[in-house]
Order: C-alpha cells, then structure tokens, then sequence
C-alpha cells in the first residue's frame, strides 16, 4: 500500500474517533447541568475542556460559547465540525480504496454538521445533536467493517482508532484523578455523580455495574477503563487491538511482527497485561498514565517512520 494511502486512512480515522469522542465528552457535560449548582458547573466544565486538551479560560465557562467553539467552529481544528471535515477530506483522497457505502455514510454526516445552525441547535435540544455526531460515527465504523475488506489498509484505519481511543480514555482518567488526589483549594470534591459521569463519557456506566454493580468506587472505576481486557473503551483493550493491528499491517506488507513499531505497541500491551491497579495507585497513577501517553506518541511516530515518513534507502535496500 502506498504510504500517501496509508496515512489518509489511519487520519480519516483518528479525526472520526475524536469527533465522536469530543461530541460524547460534550453531551455528557450538557446532561450534567440538569442536577448541579452553579459552584459544581465551572469545575466540572473545567474538566471536561481539560480532558479534550482544551484550555478552560474565562470565556469557556459559558455552555453556550463552549458548544459553539468545540462544534461548530470550522476555524477551530479540535471542533467536531473540524475532525469530521479533516476525516472526509482524507476519505475523498483515496476514494478509490474505501467503499461506495463508507464514502455516502461519510458525506452525510460532514452534510449534517455543516449545514447545522448553532441558534437554531441551542435553542432546541442541543443533546439530540450530540448523539445524531455519534450515532452517525457508529454507523461509519459499523459500515467499515461490513464493507471493506479486512485487509491491510483496514488495518489502518482500525490502528487510526484505537490510537486514539487509548490516549482519549488515558487523558480523561488522568484529568479526574488529579481532581481527586490533588484537589484544588476551595472547589468541591468529586462525588458519586462526576464518577459516573465519567464512566458515560466513555460509555462504560452500564458495563461498569455488570462487573461492578452500580456502586461506583474510584479505584474499580480506574481498574475497569484502565485494566479491564473486555471493554471496548478500556485503555487495555485499545492497546490490545493496536497491536493486532500493527501484527497484521506487518504480516502484510511482508514482514513479520517484530520491528521497533511492534516492539513498542507489544510493550504497552504487556504494561497493562500485567498491570494491577493497586500497585498502580500505591506509586502514581498520573506517571503512569503519562507513561501511556507518552507510548502512544512513541508508536505513533514508529507507524510514520515505519510505513508512511521512511527514507528512501529503506525501500531500496
């Protein structure tokens, strides 16, 4: 596969990954200020911008410029209008290798989004278009994987995905933790309801009370998206399919699994494989999820020197 191919597939994915995410993040914020006072919205707001690496400042601390920035500020490349045209402009240059369904699905979210009007969308039910951005990035990935064939550049765009999703789900429960183990003076604690909501920014609040029951304790929270091998949203399961990815990408551009790319997405794997939350807690859990972080970059940059940004002489020789 040519790496220009390569690298419109792997971003079209990340920018719909993190559309889908930032319009989640969101909807669960709007929710929040059904059941809260004015002194838990500013922080829990705070939290959320921080989590989407967003800076809170003064001027964000309005719903209303929040949601008008973060989705329909085409000028603002974290909006969800933004990732989602980015996602359609990598789509539309390598139309050829995706399907006439992924392309229609596609295009028909961009359409949605920009046609939408930000007066109009505040003033009904802002909620409703939050999910319309999520239901219509489910049903992009529901498309993929029913249409393309499962082959090397669907591997990229699962690789795109999970990239995202590990870092997404780390900076959330970094964000929170930090509220909770280094609480700022004079803004009130986390209660049950933040940990909740943030189980539902990850769509994890009802598989969390399958294993859990639904008393929400945070450590079992930080086990379940951290640790727990079977949820989709869980940094573990995100790493776990990363690696399969970038096995089969290996596999087949000819080599076998085992240059430094799989090297290090295998490493990652094996930190959260064996990894137990206690011990984690014990020592730091901020350095720990800055090491996930900061291991999400190192692959990231091995994907772009391995397949996409590699010298010529590599191909040569």
């Amino acid at each position: 596969m040519l790496s220009r191919v390569a690298d419109n597939l792997f971003w079209m994915s990340r920018y719909l990954e993190r559309a889908e995410h930032t319009a989640r993040v969101l909807g669960v914020g709007l929710n929040q200020m059904l059941d809260q006072t004015g002194q838990l919205a500013a922080p829990r707001w705070a939290r959320l911008l921080t989590a989407l690496a967003i800076p809170p400042g003064e001027e964000m601390g309005d719903p209303a410029v929040i949601l008008r920035e973060l989705v329909f500020n085409a000028e603002n490349p974290a909006s969800i209008v933004a990732c989602i045209a980015m996602a359609r402009e990598n789509a539309r240059q390598v139309r050829e290798q995706i399907s006439s369904e992924m392309w229609e699905q596609l295009n028909r979210l961009y359409l949605r989004v920009r046609k939408a009007d930000f007066a109009s969308i505040w003033a009904g039910d802002p909620a409703e278009f939050l999910q319309e951005v999520k239901e219509g990035a489910h049903l992009f990935q529901g498309v993929t994987d029913a249409t393309m064939s499962h082959g090397e550049g669907w591997h990229f765009i699962e690789v795109g995905r999970y990239l995202e999703r590990a870092v997404a789900t780390s900076s959330l429960l970094d964000v929170y933790f930090h509220a909770l183990l280094e609480p700022i003076p004079g803004e009130p604690p986390l209660e049950y309801n933040d940990w909740v909501s943030l189980l539902k920014c990850c769509t994890s609040f009802e598989t969390y009370c399958k294993t859990y029951t639904a008393d929400v304790q945070h450590r079992c929270v930080a086990e379940f998206l951290l640790l727990n091998a079977e949820s989709p949203r869980s940094v573990r399961f995100a790493a776990d399919r990363l690696q399969h990815g970038l096995n089969a990408i290996a596999q087949a551009t000819g080599g076998r699994p085992g240059g430094r790319v799989e090297r290090l997405a295998g490493r990652l794997r094996a930190s959260l494989d064996y990894a137990q939350v206690d011990e984690i807690m014990n020592e730091s859990l901020h350095s720990y999820l800055e090491s996930v972080q900061r291991q999400c970059g190192a692959i990231h940059m091995a994907i772009y020197q391995t397949y996409i940004s590699y010298p010529v002489d590599t191909v040569l020789s």
